[in-house]
């Protein structure tokens, strides 16, 4: 019995990282159409293909519902779903990389103990009730970082390989997504325009009245404790939230009014603006953590942050037939970034559509490149501070549980980068999560209050 050290069983972000490593063992639990559950036993460092195993089985399979997951584990007492074969009766699958292993270490399901097996241990483990396929994909070949040219070679390939239209010259014909709206094209051009005031800004965002109230929602939030009732557009401008603040918020929300959001569900209106907010308040309180001399544009991290999940949209408009499928693996996987396991269905990524359809856009470049990027710790390129932030965020939300990574440790390059430190991430944080009320119910009004 191999076992992790008391501090290392309980930090989850250690456990969670150590349990995606290459000769660990971990499990899930899925069920098929008639309710019968089933333990599918694969490497810490793959993603479960489940396509493949219905394909394999014949069986209509999909994840068991976290709430029903945390039911089972309660009453057998355990932390997490073990991947020892046979556990509790239940039919097994075992992926075959696990059989070609000399020993792996098999997460038991009670914290901090992990189980040593050799090979010929494990033979003798696998019942007639228990079968061996090939059913997991390493998560290592999709982990890289595409340029600019490399994101729009995948996106041409995954459009054309699920909606079998014929090539087109240009993507945005195939892709059919709708034109900017036409409150952001005016707030584009606002944006550059150097005589622009308040009373511009204010114009372009009332002739909205669904943004406008929500601008004026944002500003009367006790988050930002403004005195008084607030008014009008002007009035959230002038008093609360400043010129640059209203004019990104505004963009923010327009550009995600332009594609439907699931209403319900795990991926559905709420969360997805909760990991937005939320998203939006931490780039805002890392910005104001830097260095005065280092910090970038306050407005365009906000906004990087409002917009980081804008992709999972576009996959919804783009492949409604796989949607579901997507939702399953995403289910069936939460071990692993949601965006690799796009990669493994679509051949792309939210973040490579987002970036992509930013630039077609005409946004602004930081906004672009901190998309592209958000998933990449190591990039330095230009404008490589937005992507710095944008991954550090996702980082420190996913470690409370907001969004939709797995909670994964720190990078300490990537802080130095940034010129922050551990003190300076707390204190953020801490604010961050004490403003958690004000935050969830900005959220929920621009859910449409679910």
């Amino acid at each position: 019995m191999t076992k992790l050290s008391k501090e290392q069983a309980e930090d989850p972000n250690f456990r969670d990282h150590y349990m995606r490593q290459d000769g660990v063992a971990r499990a899930v639990l899925l069920q098929d159409q008639d309710g019968n559950k089933l333990q599918v036993v694969l490497p810490g460092n793959c993603l479960l293909d489940v396509q493949r195993l219905m394909q394999l089985t014949g069986r209509q399979l999909q994840a068991v519902k976290p709430a029903e997951v945390e039911r089972f584990l309660t009453s057998k007492k355990l932390d997490g779903i073990p991947a020892i074969p046979n556990i509790s009766g239940l039919e097994t699958i075992i992926d075959t990389r696990l059989t070609k292993a000399d020993a792996i270490l098999m997460d038991t399901g009670k914290s901090p103990h992990l189980l040593k097996v050799e090979a010929d241990a494990l033979q003798s483990m696998l019942s007639d009730n228990a079968q061996t396929l090939d059913i997991a994909s390493p998560i290592e070949a999709l982990e890289t970082t595409p340029n600019k040219d490399d994101s729009e070679k995948n996106i041409f390939q995954a459009v054309t390989n699920f909606t079998q239209l014929r090539i087109k010259r240009r993507l945005e014909d195939t892709l059919e997504l709708p034109p900017l709206p036409e409150t952001a094209q005016k707030i584009i051009k606002l944006r550059v325009d150097p005589n622009a005031d308040i009373s511009d800004l204010s114009a372009i965002v009332e002739t909205d009245p669904s943004l406008a109230a929500q601008v004026v929602s944002w500003a009367s939030s006790p988050y930002y404790s403004a005195p008084g009732k607030i008014r009008s557009i002007h009035d959230a401008i002038v008093r609360v939230l400043g010129f640059d603040m209203v004019l990104n918020l505004a963009l923010g929300i327009a550009l995600s009014k332009t594609l439907t959001i699931p209403r319900t569900g795990p991926y559905g209106s709420p969360p997805y603006w909760k990991s937005a907010v939320y998203a939006a308040a931490t780039m805002e309180g890392l910005v104001t953590a830097m260095p005065r001399q280092s910090r970038p544009g306050f407005g365009l991290a906000y906004l990087s942050g409002l917009l980081h999940n804008f992709g999972y949209l576009i996959i919804a408009e783009i492949f409604p037939p796989h949607y579901h499928q997507l939702v399953n693996a995403w289910e069936s996987n939460p071990h692993v970034n949601q965006q690799i396991i796009e990669k493994h269905h679509l051949g792309v990524t939210r973040a490579e559509l987002a970036s992509w359809l930013m630039e077609v856009w005409n946004m602004p470049e930081e906004v672009v490149v901190a998309l592209r990027h958000q998933n990449n710790p190591a990039y330095r390129g230009e404008h490589s501070v937005y992507a710095n932030l944008m991954c550090l965020t996702q980082t420190l939300l996913s470690q409370r549980s907001i969004g939709n990574m797995p909670a994964e440790p720190i990078d300490r390059e990537l802080l130095a980068a940034l010129q922050l430190d551990e003190n300076k991430l707390i204190e953020t944080m801490e604010n961050i999560m004490n403003s958690a009320e004000e935050l969830e119910n900005i959220a929920k009004s621009l859910g449409g209050g679910e």
